[in-house]
């Protein structure tokens, strides 16, 4: 069986002190760059593996993070994610990921029935139906780290990472009015969540600066899904007025208010704009292809894990907020030429 390198022996090779070997991998400040880089380039060539099971009995940590998603098979959340994974898996950590379901109940069943002793740390996206968030205050009362990010707890004091939501919705509404829409609808998420609230405001005040009527009928609350977007909009054209456009809070729904659309002949762009928020490879490829604001769903997956190895490993670091802008995408939807 082929044996692994150890501290003993990058110290034997470098001729140099155990406890500075294990100083120099742990990147603490009493150890100057040149001895570091030189122990961690013997550590690459020696093949040296840490033994975090050691590790964990000296430090009082495991090595594993937990992940509490609301679903896992679009596109958006996989992407999220995918960034989680390369800086946990960089860092040496094993992920365990537990999916609500976008159910409240079964978000606080997951949380209040968790081994906490086998998590370093907790990411959070909250569930769309969620209205506490009691549950998480416990497990931070209970010495583990817990980073938010895309759906946050307001009213937990530790780190978030999100997208602009407001800025984005604000630029979608705009580009609408640019294209020569003036009555606008917005088929938004459930209620009370953060960032169904952040583009619900995005959109008002488009239509506010801009001198557009803001009308409560034109504003639709629901999940998150395609057929969700395929009733929103039937509700919609239930209404004596109906609007010209649709800002969608993400693109799953804006794609069910084009199929909606297309049922009853409405041409996509030339009599009704529409556009989403995400940038779904799905959006690029439906006909007409979706106007949409794409989201750094990777960077936000990669910022959060950042951010909880740093509450894990400094117990005093001050909590981060930290929002990353949107991008406007703009594709034949939203266009009436």
């Amino acid at each position: 069986m082929r044996r692994f390198a150890t501290i003993k022996d990058i110290a034997s090779a470098l001729n140099i002190s155990v406890s500075t070997v294990s100083r120099a991998l742990r990147d603490t400040y009493d150890v100057n760059a040149s001895t570091r880089q030189a122990v961690l380039q013997k550590a690459t060539e020696l093949n040296y593996r840490p033994n975090f099971n050691a590790i964990g009995l000296v430090h009082n940590r495991t090595h594993n993070l937990g992940i509490l998603l609301p679903e896992i098979t679009n596109y958006y959340f996989s992407t999220l994610f995918t960034g989680i994974q390369e800086v946990a898996y960089k860092a040496g950590y094993n992920l365990t990921l537990f999916v609500t379901g976008n159910d409240a109940e079964r978000e606080v069943d997951i949380v209040r029935n968790l081994s906490l002793s086998g998590l370093d740390g907790l990411l959070v996206s909250v569930s769309s139906q969620a209205d506490s968030d009691q549950h998480f205050q416990e497990v931070i009362d209970n010495g583990v780290p817990v980073v938010f990010f895309d759906r946050v707890s307001e009213n937990i004091h530790t780190s978030k990472v999100m997208q602009d939501d407001y800025n984005g919705a604000f630029e979608a509404t705009v580009h609408l009015i640019k294209n020569g829409y003036g009555k606008i609808a917005h088929i938004a998420g459930p209620e009370g969540l953060t960032f169904t609230q952040a583009r619900l405001n995005g959109y008002l005040d488009a239509l506010r600066k801009h001198k557009l009527p803001v009308k409560p009928s034109w504003i639709v609350h629901s999940g998150f899904t395609q057929q969700h977007g395929e009733q929103d909009l039937e509700q919609l054209w239930e209404r004596r007025e109906k609007p010209d456009a649709i800002f969608a809070v993400n693109d799953r729904k804006a794609i069910g208010a084009i199929l909606a659309l297309k049922r009853k002949n409405i041409r996509i762009g030339k009599d009704v704009g529409v556009i989403g928020f995400t940038n779904d490879p799905v959006a690029a490829i439906v006909s007409p292809s979706l106007s949409t604001v794409a989201e750094p769903a990777f960077e936000i997956g990669k910022l959060s894990c950042e951010l909880l190895l740093k509450h894990i490993h400094k117990k005093r670091f001050e909590p981060e907020q930290v929002t990353l802008p949107g991008k406007l995408i703009v594709r034949e939807s939203s266009s009436r030429l």
